[in-house]
């Protein structure tokens, strides 16, 4: 089978909305919120939305920045208060239409992971709460979906 490597161009079709997420693997809050913003694509579909790539658009890769220009809604999701994605969007330019942050929205409790190295160190989905994910992706849904967001 030939690969085609077409670049996307702003003639084309793209996703209605973008998600661009924490996906910081030193605590449960950054792997939470990767693994929310993948279910709630996984519900969703990628007709409706999908993820962003955070380091292309802090770098200006044309077709992430072009995709972003076209979304509907730009949505951010943060573990915890230093916010980095809601900071790369807003110093790329563009509108949030929500800024998730699982710290504050959810009530989740930070665990940065080099706290037990040495000592207690569990496999990497043992410091991730199925339930936490499970709010996180409803209230990344709620935010697609709601139409009176802009």
């Amino acid at each position: 089978m030939a690969q085609t490597n077409k670049e996307w161009n702003e003639s084309m079709l793209s996703h209605e909305n973008i998600i661009y997420a924490c996906f910081g693997g030193l605590s449960n809050t950054g792997i939470t919120a990767a693994l929310a913003s993948l279910e709630a694509v996984k519900e969703l579909g990628l007709t409706k939305v999908s993820i962003g790539c955070l380091a292309g658009l802090s770098t200006k890769v044309p077709p992430v920045i072009g995709k972003t220009k076209v979304a509907k809604k730009v949505i951010t999701v943060d573990g915890c208060p230093m916010e980095c994605s809601r900071k790369v969007v807003d110093e790329a330019g563009f509108k949030i239409a929500k800024s998730i942050v699982l710290v504050r929205d959810i009530d989740m409790k930070k665990k940065a992971l080099h706290e037990d190295i040495g000592k207690n160190l569990r496999s990497v989905m043992e410091y991730v709460l199925e339930e936490d994910v499970k709010k996180a992706k409803e209230l990344i849904i709620e935010s697609i979906l709601n139409e009176n967001q802009p």
